[in-house]
C-alpha cells in the first residue's frame, strides 16, 4: 500500500511534524511536492506531500487508523526539489514549521484552487479540403470572411469570431466538416505586458566594467560568491545588474532581481524590458491568480528573470545563476509576519544552494554587509562616481530653530521656498521628502532642538497617549514637561506634519504649481506607484512629495531640487540603528537630484544640525560616517558584531508574561555562561513599545549573540518556538 507523509497547513505552532495518510487508487501518481486536501481532526485542510513510500499491506502495520488523502489541488506537483530544500532552510533557521515555510512558496496563504482563465481559439484544421471550403463559403459571406482570415492568420480567438456574427452552431458545423479545430487555451495574465522600453547606447564606466568582470568569472564557473556593489546614487548600478543578467542568460541560467518596495519595481522592470523579453514580476499587489499564471510560465521554461519584492524569492524558478538584492540596506526586506525571515539572509542561502552569485547593491550599504566586505566575506565592488562625470548634488543644511526665531512657522524653510520657486521658474522639477519616521513618539523643543531622553540610557523617551514619557529599555516613566528643561521655551511638544498639511502649504506658497502627492493613501491601488511616477516622469507635475517611498531608486532626469523635511526625526527613534537610518535617508533622497544635464541642489531641514548622521549625510560621506558609528556598535556589541534575536512574551496576565520572560532570560544567562564559547548578552525583559495590545500584555527580551546556533539550540530546548504566547524574531528590524 502507498502512503504519504504530509505537512498539514494549519496555523497551530505546536504542529511541527508530518502525518501519515494512505493514497487512494485514483491518486497513485502522487509524489513529493504535491498540494493535497486531507482530513485533519474534525477539519478538512490543505497539506503538502513530503514523501511517498510503499509499506506492507498488512493489518496493524500502523498502530492507528490511516485516513485517505481526499484530493489534489493542481495538475502537477507544486513544489520542486529546490523549493522544498529552501523551505527546510527557512524552517530550521527561523524555527517555524515546514508548512509555515512552504506557504511562502504559494501565491496565497492557503492551497485553495486557483481560478484559471481560458479562451477558445479557432484554428484552421490541418486537413481541410479546398472543395468543401468553396461549398460552405459560397452560402455564407460571414463564414467566407472567417475562413479567409483563418487561412491568413492560422488562428483567431472566439471573441473576435463572435463579433463577426458567427456563433457556436456555425462553428460546430465547420468543426464537423474538418475545416476548423477549436482549442481551449489557458490565458496567462501579465500586468506588465504593456511595459516597453528601448536600449540606450552608451559606454560603460571603468567602475562598471570592473564590477561586471569581477562577478563574471564566478558566473561562468558556477561558483557561489557574495558581492557588495557600493555605488553612489547615479553611478549606474542598474546597468551592472543588466549586464550580469545578460551573461547569466547566455549561460542558460536564470536570475532573480529583488527590490525592497513596490514603488521601485516599475523603473527596474522598465530598464530590464529593453533587453529581456522573458521577465516575470512578483509583488504583493499582483493577484493570486496572476501569480499562479507566473508560476506556470516559470515551470514551462518561459521565464528567465524574476523581478520583484521579497516574495520574488519564492517561485519555482530553477537553475538560478544570479540573485541581486538592490537597495540591500532597506528594512522592507524584513518580513513582519510569521515566519519573520529577512530576504537578504534567505537570498544568500538560496544562492549557495544554486551555486550562484549574490550581489548586494546600495549607495548606503547596511553596516552588516559593509563590515563583511571589510573583512573579506563579501567581495567589495566600489562605484563611487556618477556616470557621464556628473557631480553629486550640492547639499545645504537648514537649522529650523533659526527659522522659528525669525518668525517662520511654516513647514518649509525660507531657503527651500526660494529653491522651489527658482526650480519652477526654470521649468524643472522638485521632490520633497517628508520624513515621518518617529513622529508622534518623542517630545522635542522647537526652539533649541532638545529631545527628552532617558536619564539612564540616553535613548529618546517614548510619548504615550496618557501624556507620559516612558523609556522602553529602563522602564523609567515621567510626565511630559510644560517647558523645555534646557532653554525654558514653551515650544515643546510631540509634533508631526502630515502630507495633507504640507500639500496645503505648498499650494499657498506656490499658487499654480502642479503638485503630486505620493503616500500610502495615494498608492493603495494596484499600480498606484507606477501611475504617479510615470506622470511625474512625463513632466505633468512640478513637485512630487511624500513619505520615504519618494526617497530612493527613482531616476527622473528633470529633477534638480530635493527638499528633506524633518531629517532628524529618525534620530529620535529608540533604536541603535537610528543614526544609520537618518544618514541613509538623507543620502538616498539627495541622490534623486541632478541626475542629467543640470546640477542638483538639496536642502536638508533639521532641528539638530550637530548630529553626526546629519553632518555626514549632508556631505554624502558614507565611509567616514561608517568609521565614526562603527565604534559605538562594537562597544555595545550590536550588529555587525553580533546577531540579534528578539523574543516577545505575551499574556492576558501581566505578571505571568513578565515572570516567564524573566525565567527564560535567567536560564539563558546560566546556559550561555556554561556552554557558549562565543559572547552572548541578554537584555530585559522590558515592556514592548505597545505594552498592551487588545488586552494582551507584552514583554521583550533581546539577545545579542556571537553564535546563533547556540541561541537556536537553547530556544529549541525550551520549546519556545512551539508556544503561541511567544514570538521569536531573528535579525529584527527594531529592538523593542
Amino acid at each position: 500500500m502507498l502512503v504519504a507523509q504530509v505537512f498539514a497547513n494549519v496555523k497551530i505552532k505546536s504542529v511541527q511534524q508530518t502525518y501519515t495518510y494512505s493514497i487512494p487508487e485514483h491518486l497513485k501518481f502522487l509524489s513529493a511536492g504535491w498540494r493535497v486536501y486531507v482530513p485533519f481532526g474534525k477539519q478538512k485542510v490543505d497539506g503538502f506531500v513530503m514523501s511517498v513510500e510503499e509499506v506492507p499491506d498488512v493489518e496493524n502495520f500502523f498502530d492507528f487508523e490511516l485516513k485517505d488523502i481526499i484530493d489534489v489541488f493542481d495538475d502537477e506537483a507544486w513544489f520542486t526539489e529546490e523549493m522544498i530544500k529552501s523551505a527546510k532552510f527557512i524552517s530550521d533557521f527561523y524555527l517555524c514549521s515546514m508548512s509555515e515555510a512552504m506557504t511562502l512558496f504559494m501565491p496565497g496563504r492557503n492551497s485553495r484552487k486557483i481560478k484559471k482563465l481560458f479562451e477558445r481559439i479557432i484554428k484552421l484544421a490541418e486537413n481541410f479540403s479546398e472543395e468543401d471550403l468553396k461549398k460552405i463559403t459560397s452560402k455564407s459571406t460571414k463564414i467566407s470572411i472567417l475562413m479567409k482570415n483563418l487561412i491568413e492568420r492560422k488562428e483567431i480567438p472566439s471573441v473576435e469570431v463572435s463579433k463577426m456574427g458567427i456563433y457556436s452552431p456555425q462553428l460546430k458545423m465547420l468543426e464537423e466538416l474538418n475545416l476548423i479545430e477549436i482549442e481551449q487555451r489557458r490565458i496567462l495574465r501579465d500586468s506588465y505586458s504593456n511595459v516597453y522600453s528601448e536600449q540606450k547606447n552608451f559606454e560603460l564606466t571603468a567602475e562598471q566594467t570592473f564590477a561586471i568582470d569581477s562577478v563574471k568569472k564566478f558566473l561562468q564557473e558556477k561558483i557561489f560568491q557574495g558581492f557588495l556593489l557600493h555605488g553612489v546614487t547615479g553611478s549606474g548600478k542598474t546597468q551592472v545588474y543588466i549586464e550580469l543578467t545578460k551573461i547569466v542568460r547566455r549561460l542558460g541560467r536564470r536570475a532573480i532581481i529583488l527590490v525592497p518596495e513596490i514603488a521601485l519595481t516599475g523603473q527596474i522592470v522598465y530598464n530590464f524590458k529593453a533587453y529581456f523579453p522573458d521577465i516575470a514580476v512578483i509583488h504583493s499587489r499582483i493577484s493570486i491568480e496572476e501569480k499562479a499564471d507566473i508560476f506556470h510560465k516559470i515551470r514551462e521554461g518561459k521565464i528567465g528573470i524574476v523581478i520583484g519584492a521579497r516574495s520574488a524569492l519564492f517561485t519555482p524558478i530553477e537553475n538560478v545563476g544570479l540573485i541581486v538584492v538592490d537597495e540591500e540596506q532597506d528594512f522592507s526586506y524584513k518580513q513582519d509576519t510569521f515566519p519573520r525571515y529577512h530576504a537578504r539572509v534567505v537570498a544568500e542561502q538560496f544562492a549557495k544552494f544554486y551555486n550562484a552569485a549574490v550581489v548586494f547593491g546600495s549607495a548606503t550599504p547596511s553596516f552588516e554587509n559593509f563590515h563583511r566586505a571589510k573583512i573579506g566575506e563579501l567581495i567589495y565592488l566600489p562605484m563611487l562616481h556618477r556616470v557621464f562625470n556628473q557631480s553629486l548634488p550640492e547639499v545645504e543644511c537648514i537649522d529650523m530653530r533659526g527659522e522659528l526665531r525669525a518668525g517662520n512657522k511654516k513647514v518649509l524653510s525660507r531657503d527651500l521656498q526660494n529653491l522651489l520657486s527658482e526650480t519652477l521658474k526654470n521649468h524643472q522639477q522638485a521632490i520633497l521628502l517628508l520624513n515621518r519616521r518617529g513622529y508622534h513618539t518623542f517630545v522635542m523643543c522647537r526652539s533649541c532642538g532638545e529631545v527628552i531622553k532617558c536619564p539612564d540610557c540616553g535613548l529618546s523617551m517614548t510619548y504615550h497617549a496618557d501624556e507620559t514619557l516612558k523609556c522602553h529599555h529602563c522602564e523609567i516613566e515621567k510626565p511630559v514637561p510644560k517647558t523645555c528643561p534646557k532653554c525654558g521655551s514653551k515650544y515643546i511638544k510631540f509634533f508631526g506634519t502630515g502630507t495633507q498639511k504640507l500639500e496645503q502649504q505648498l499650494n499657498e506658497i506656490l499658487p499654480g504649481a502642479k503638485i503630486l502627492r505620493m503616500d500610502r493613501d495615494t498608492t493603495s491601488t494596484k499600480f498606484g506607484h507606477r501611475k504617479i511616477l510615470n506622470a511625474f516622469g512625463r513632466g505633468e507635475y512640478d513637485i512630487l512629495f511624500g513619505t520615504q517611498m519618494v526617497a530612493k531608486g527613482h531616476d527622473i532626469q528633470n529633477v534638480t531640487a530635493v527638499g528633506i523635511l524633518s531629517a532628524d526625526s529618525a534620530l529620535n527613534f529608540a533604536d541603535f540603528r537610528a543614526s544609520e537610518i537618518c544618514f541613509n535617508l538623507i543620502t538616498q533622497a539627495a541622490g534623486r537630484a541632478g541626475r542629467a544635464n543640470f546640477p542638483g541642489k538639496v536642502i536638508v531641514q533639521t532641528y539638530n544640525t550637530n548630529a553626526d548622521a546629519i553632518i555626514f549625510g549632508c556631505r554624502q560621506d558614507y565611509e567616514n560616517f561608517y568609521n565614526h558609528e562603527i565604534k559605538n556598535r562594537e562597544e555595545f556589541f550590536f550588529p555587525p558584531f553580533s546577531r540579534l534575536v528578539k523574543i516577545l512574551f505575551m499574556s492576558k496576565n501581566e505578571n505571568e508574561a513578565k515572570i516567564f520572560a524573566e525565567e527564560i532570560a535567567e536560564a539563558f544567562k546560566i546556559s550561555a555562561k556554561k556552554f557558549s564559547p562565543a559572547r552572548q548578552e541578554i537584555l530585559g525583559p522590558i515592556p514592548a513599545v505597545i505594552e498592551n495590545l487588545k488586552g494582551v500584555h507584552r514583554f521583550v527580551v533581546l539577545i545579542k549573540s556571537g553564535d546563533l546556533n547556540f541561541v537556536r539550540t537553547f530556544l529549541l530546548k525550551y520549546d519556545l518556538h512551539k508556544m503561541p504566547e511567544v514570538q521569536i524574531d531573528f535579525d529584527p528590524s527594531t529592538t523593542n
